[in-house]
């Protein structure tokens, strides 16, 4: 089955009191657009970003989350959760988010995207979910979605093919990542393999890894 995109969504402006920007702005509450948007090497056009410390940037330009994924919290939390509600740009459909392979090139619409690495919980998250646990949970689940950075911009909208075009052998996945920073550090060692995982967490990985001895 060819993945889809089920939705794109772009942040409105919240203000409140567990937002991260000093100003208590965040851009996490996304919502589903209709007709294409344009993708740039910065992040999709009139998406707000509040704390840009910890969100956007060219390795976090795109943020995808599978609807499976999301169809498996809506039945733990007994509630709906609509498209955009993790805070991603890109709602997938048929997309194996957690399976795909750090600095794999995925064609979706005139867009060319790169898988980059998994989201990091936050309590911003826990904060605009109302779950003081969520960040536990979230860890526990291990399905954090993908980042992405836009290697060709172009333009995306709801429906348009997801089509894996380019992957690495090394098969160092966004899940592997995600626990090896997290609950299964016998996974670090594989980090050093994905060359186009972002440096910061690479050098992390060889930090804790020389730390271990």
């Amino acid at each position: 089955m060819t993945g889809r995109v089920a939705a794109v969504n772009l942040g409105i402006v919240t203000e409140a009191g567990w937002a991260g920007d000093a100003s208590g702005r965040s851009g996490i509450d996304k919502r589903p657009v209709d007709g294409p948007v344009s993708v740039l090497t910065g992040g999709l056009a009139g998406d707000f970003i509040g704390e840009r410390a910890h969100h956007g940037g060219p390795d976090q330009a795109v943020y995808a989350y599978a609807e499976e994924d999301a169809a498996w919290w809506v039945a733990d939390l007994g509630r709906a959760i609509p498209p955009g509600g993790f805070g991603e740009n890109l709602t997938t459909y048929a997309v194996d988010v957690t399976g795909a392979v750090i600095g794999e090139q995925w064609q979706v619409g005139s867009a060319l995207l790169q898988v980059t690495k998994p989201r990091t919980p936050c309590t911003t998250f826990a904060g605009f979910w109302g779950v003081p646990d969520l960040i536990k949970r979230f860890t526990v689940r291990a399905s954090p979605g993908a980042y992405l950075r836009v290697l060709r911009e172009g333009e995306v909208g709801a429906g348009d093919p997801v089509e894996v075009v380019d992957r690495p052998a090394h098969g160092v996945t966004i899940g592997e990542v995600f626990r090896a920073n997290s609950l299964e550090p016998e996974l670090l060692p594989r980090l050093l393999d994905a060359e186009d995982l972002p440096e910061p967490i690479r050098e992390k990985a060889r930090r804790r890894l020389a730390a271990r001895g």
